[in-house]
């Protein structure tokens, strides 16, 4: 068969190992295998190659995907386009690493277009999945950060704020904060409230704390009060982009309790690091899943991971709200059992 390979939205540590585990895979099994440029827009304006092993070996190392992405085309309006743009690729089935905003742009094809899905995003906020492939590296550098941070903090007794990713899910916050054992997580599941975080930062100096760190997800805010926003993208499927928490936290630091404090905003870093090994055995695992699923014709189905093992799901699972940390969460009495403030 004739398989085309498309990675959308944002880009995530590990989309090259998916795109590498996808192609040698496939090519074993005596299938051709073509990766689309950019996302949509590749398959709108016929951007397309030859997939050979040499091309993808090695590449699982390395950040970023080497057929580029796209979050600015959506198939709103154009999907008569669209279906005609792919069916002249002259494709047997498409192969789409991507997150909601490509899911819910192909699910109107579901059943016409012979698809298969591998669900990608740093944020880990899909429904249909535990866990989502470079959700690991983002945390990792969070965590990395965090102890970096910790020696400045300390040299100053300054309070730093760690502004993360993650839109209306705090998990990069909090897994990140959890592994740096960052002093508090703030996140948007749990709006937090002025005087107790001034109690807790006031109480940790009284200890002798000389400096800490807090990590600070892009969507928390005060209770009663919306996330910042850092700017829109009109012509984005999603135009809101959120940001500047972590700024405004440290002001309200020096003026409330005259305290010296600065923010960091790690930023596309989180998405920039080479996948951990976690997230490299995860990728090879979905690849190798996708070639499965491509045997057995089970188109409409995307490879999800549940209850410690990857696993083939319908490819609507993934097409909900996103998934967002319950209040009762185990990771939160975590934080808590080590005095970190959530």
């Amino acid at each position: 068969m004739r398989l085309g390979i498309m990675t959308g939205g944002g880009d995530a540590p590990g989309l090259n190992g998916v795109i590498e585990a996808v192609t040698k895979t496939l090519l074993g099994m005596g299938h051709t295998v073509y990766g689309i440029h950019d996302g949509f827009e590749g398959i709108f304006n016929h951007r397309m190659e030859l997939l050979t092993e040499q091309q993808v070996n090695g590449i699982h190392a390395f950040a970023g995907t080497i057929l580029g992405t796209s979050n600015k085309s959506g198939i709103d309006g154009r999907a008569e386009e669209f279906l005609t743009k792919y069916q002249q690729l002259k494709l047997n089935g498409l192969i789409a690493a991507g997150g909601d905003g490509t899911f819910k742009g192909l699910a109107m094809f579901n059943g016409v277009i012979p698809l298969i899905g591998v669900p990608k995003t740093i944020d880990n906020d899909l429904s249909g999945t535990d866990v989502t492939f470079g959700y690991a590296t983002a945390c990792s550098v969070v965590a990395n950060a965090i102890d970096k941070l910790r020696t400045t903090a300390d040299a100053h007794k300054r309070n730093i704020f760690l502004e993360t990713m993650g839109r209306t899910a705090g998990w990069i916050a909090l897994g990140g904060g959890l592994a740096g054992y960052a002093d508090g997580i703030l996140i948007p599941e749990k709006p937090f409230d002025f005087n107790q975080l001034k109690d807790f930062i006031m109480s940790k100096r009284a200890e002798g704390k000389r400096g800490l760190i807090i990590a600070v997800a892009e969507g928390a805010h005060p209770q009663g009060k919306s996330a910042k926003v850092s700017f829109t993208v009109s012509n984005s499927p999603e135009a809101v982009r959120l940001g500047g928490i972590a700024e405004y936290l440290a002001r309200w630091c020096d003026s409330e309790m005259e305290e010296e404090s600065r923010h960091v905003v790690l930023g596309h870093l989180q998405r920039a690091e080479p996948p951990t090994t976690v997230d490299r055995f995860f990728t090879l695992s979905i690849g190798t899943m996708v070639g499965s699923l491509v045997q057995q014709s089970a188109w409409g189905q995307a490879v999800s991971y549940k209850n410690g093992q990857v696993v083939a799901v319908p490819i609507e699972d993934f097409m909900g709200p996103p998934r967002l940390i319950s209040l009762d969460h185990p990771w939160l009495s975590i934080a808590k059992s080590v005095g970190i403030f959530v």
